[in-house]
């Protein structure tokens, strides 16, 4: 196997040279960086990753920090994360913290320790303080922690918005909708701000119920939104996520409620689920991929020291029309 001195020897140029140009650490001319490549193909060699990112005091590795991954939304949006930050030159650690507090402290301990360069966070379990007392690489994925932390979310007040006139232009007079937690630092509350205002102000009937915000277990939604179907039974319209929508869609087709034509029902997020419901879901779209590119973009931006990013980034949402509404 050939190793960096036979590529120096063959280039006829020094270790420090072949290190340099490998690393794109300092200047090495046009003709000594052809005679390396040259060599480097010729030889064969492969360059020692990890003796690479030890050089540059790296891993190449960059933390996910989501809470369910078996919820659809945030396994496309890890995926794609994780494609994206392939094709950077980066491997990706991926955490589920199912609302356990301690896996999402082991992946910032290990930021801490240098052993992921940086951490994309959509979970919710630790206190704010625990991430703002550390001074590493960190993008926020609908979690406002302040100026201190970029922020990369969609336009929740525009998804609210689409929701409501949807609802509003079927005709629905008495409308239920589904909120996470107002105690929860997340942009994506501003929907449902958003939805019930513009609902009251053409004399819509609102009634917004929290639900429990750190539990995206399906057996959860399935016996919450059949509970809530058979309290709320008075309503002509549903606003929630995608998969709290599918469940309370079940739920109203088994009390022999039709949908559209007693019930509309929107969701949000626009994943893969909402093309097995019957009928198909109408939903409010985020774009998963624009998120993803930009939470990359940012986080190696901050990993390679360059502060030319925003601290607020907002995505646009788009109405996706399907049958049940």
């Amino acid at each position: 196997m050939a190793s960096i001195r036979d590529v120096a020897k063959m280039a006829n140029v020094g270790v420090g040279t072949v290190s340099r140009a490998l690393n794109g650490t300092g200047y090495v001319s046009a003709d000594a960086k052809k005679r390396i490549d040259e060599a480097i193909q010729e030889l064969g060699y492969t360059p020692n990753e990890l003796a690479k990112n030890l050089f540059r005091n790296r891993s190449g590795i960059v933390g996910i920090v989501v809470p369910n991954l078996e919820h659809p939304f945030f396994a496309r949006l890890s995926r794609e994360i994780e494609s994206c930050l392939y094709e950077r030159g980066y491997k990706t650690m991926i955490c589920n913290t199912i609302g356990i507090s301690n896996r999402e402290k082991d992946y910032l301990d290990m930021l801490d320790r240098n052993i992921v360069d940086g951490i994309i966070t959509g979970a919710h379990s630790l206190d704010d303080s625990v991430y703002l007392k550390i001074n590493k690489p960190i993008v926020a994925l609908d979690r406002d922690f302040g100026r201190k932390i970029p922020l990369i979310h969609s336009d929740h007040e525009k998804g609210g918005r689409l929701a409501a006139m949807t609802l509003i232009e079927a005709g629905c007079k008495n409308v239920l909708q589904f909120a996470t937690s107002s105690l929860v630092h997340t942009p994506s509350n501003k929907r449902h701000i958003e939805f019930e205002k513009i609902c009251r102000e053409h004399g819509v009937r609102v009634t917004t119920v929290e639900t429990v915000w750190n539990n995206l277990e399906y057996e959860y939604f399935r016996n919450a939104m059949k509970d809530y179907m058979d309290i709320y039974e008075d309503i002509d319209g549903i606003f929630t996520a995608d998969v709290a929508a599918a469940f309370c869609m079940n739920a109203l087709k088994a009390k022999g409620r039709r949908i559209p034509q007693e019930v509309k029902v929107i969701g949000y997020d626009a994943v893969g689920i909402i093309y097995l419901t019957d009928p198909v879901m109408t939903s409010i779209a985020q774009n998963t991929t624009e998120i993803s590119q930009r939470c990359v973009d940012t986080i190696l931006k901050m990993i390679e020291g360059n502060k030319n990013y925003e601290r607020q980034q907002i995505v646009d949402v788009a109405l996706l029309k399907g049958d049940s509404t």
